[in-house]
């Protein structure tokens, strides 16, 4: 004899009592007129299961629109960064902006650029050097 008499089965639903309640559940909220609230929760699921691909698609269309490769206008190394970024070449520091065209020279507002041109024929007296000053003046006040 059993000890606890013979009344005693069990029934094993290893794995399967959880979606037997969800199923019954969901039999039950449907048998009421709740429908509507499973057919949301599958929509749901579904647009959770959907949003990172569309998110992972969209992402990878705008890195593509906004990615700039180009060479650096100074030294012509290659370098790449996204639209409208500033960045220092790592070969000769200059600082760049890069644009969709390709990456520009980026001068903080006041400076003015100055190209160099020798204007020394090729005498013998040319060997004197010749001193210039510049002298940086603060933008001027438009208000008159």
């Amino acid at each position: 004899m059993y000890p606890q008499g013979s009344n005693n089965y069990q029934l094993n639903f290893s794995g399967w009592g959880c979606w037997l309640t969800v199923i019954g559940i969901a039999w039950l909220l449907g048998a009421v007129g709740l429908g509507w609230l499973i057919k949301s929760l599958v929509v749901l699921f579904g647009l959770l299961l959907i949003a990172p691909v569309i998110a992972f698609i969209g992402f990878r269309w705008w890195f593509t629109r906004n990615l700039v490769e180009s060479p650096c206008p100074v030294c012509q190394t290659p370098l790449t960064s996204l639209n409208q970024a500033k960045i220092t070449c790592p070969n000769c520091q200059t600082p760049l902006k890069a644009t969709l065209k390709g990456f520009e020279r980026f001068v903080p507002d006041g400076t003015v650029e100055v190209n160099a041109v020798d204007i020394t024929d090729n005498r013998e007296d040319a060997s004197e050097a010749v001193n210039v000053e510049v002298e940086v003046l603060p933008p001027a006040d438009d208000g008159r």
